[in-house]
């Protein structure tokens, strides 16, 4: 029990290192999933990021303070595990790549994402228009036999990716994109936790993500349901301000 508690503070303590929050601004997203695991997905539009930090509305403000302080010294797998924690949070390794460094000027920190970014397979442009917002077109495809997430770039240390495609079991592929919706409270960051920051960003969602795929489709909650085209069935979804539910849905590919 003392093990999964401290466990719990040093997952609580390394979900508080620096990151950067992006949301979806204007933007056309496709996802093409045939049933034998091919797919391709692309995204053009804009992006809007914000300090991981304020979007939490302050909770890591003072960066200087040890999550763990005051903890007496564990023994064991306790110690390594802090141990873990600490270095990661006092001493990072510097990076090779640019990085999304908080202590430099906005317009130094947003150029150097959109570098980051320039570098990582499938950003075939990457823009940045000012004021947080970039334009991007980013265009990908592969096979299934791993998770997919889009986006999450460890350079630009970008956390909470748009869309994210899980393999389930044998045969069954789920999608779900919690960045195209509202569901949770922009304007007050992640899980309704105050700031405010993300007010901005969530009046600018706006788009469309199509979902088309020759798979049995198992669900999906988009309440027009599925249409049929030569490639075989399309699933569209019109993204806005209001909208609360994440895009989702689940298919039956070959095993």
């Amino acid at each position: 029990m003392v093990l999964l508690s401290r466990a719990a503070g040093a997952l609580a303590a390394l979900l508080m290192l620096p990151g950067c929050l992006v949301t979806p601004g204007s933007f056309t997203s496709t996802l093409d999933i045939r049933a034998d695991r091919s797919f391709a997905f692309a995204y053009k539009g804009e992006i809007l990021a914000s300090d991981m930090d304020k979007a939490l509305g302050g909770l890591n403000s003072d960066a200087e303070e040890d999550p763990l302080e005051g903890v007496a010294p564990p023994e064991g797998e306790e110690a390594v595990l802090q141990k873990v924690v600490q270095s990661q949070s006092k001493t990072p390794t510097p990076p090779a790549e640019p990085q999304f460094d908080k202590a430099s000027g906005d317009d130094a920190q947003m150029q150097a994402m959109a570098s980051a970014l320039t570098k990582e397979k499938g950003f075939r442009s990457v823009q940045y228009l000012g004021d947080h917002k970039f334009a991007i077109d980013y265009a990908i495809s592969g096979r299934l036999d791993h998770a997919f997430l889009f986006p999450f770039n460890i350079d630009a240390q970008i956390v909470l990716p748009f869309v994210a495609v899980e393999m389930r079991g044998a045969d069954r592929v789920r999608v779900k994109a919690p960045g195209f919706s509202n569901g949770f409270d922009k304007s007050q960051g992640p899980a309704g936790m105050g700031g405010g920051s993300g007010d901005a960003a969530a009046k600018a969602l706006n788009g469309t993500f199509t979902l088309t795929t020759d798979a049995e489709i198992v669900s999906q909650n988009q309440e027009d349901g599925a249409t049929t085209v030569p490639e075989g069935k399309r699933i569209i979804w019109t993204i806005t301000p209001l909208t609360g539910d994440a895009p989702a849905a689940t298919l039956r590919v070959r095993p």
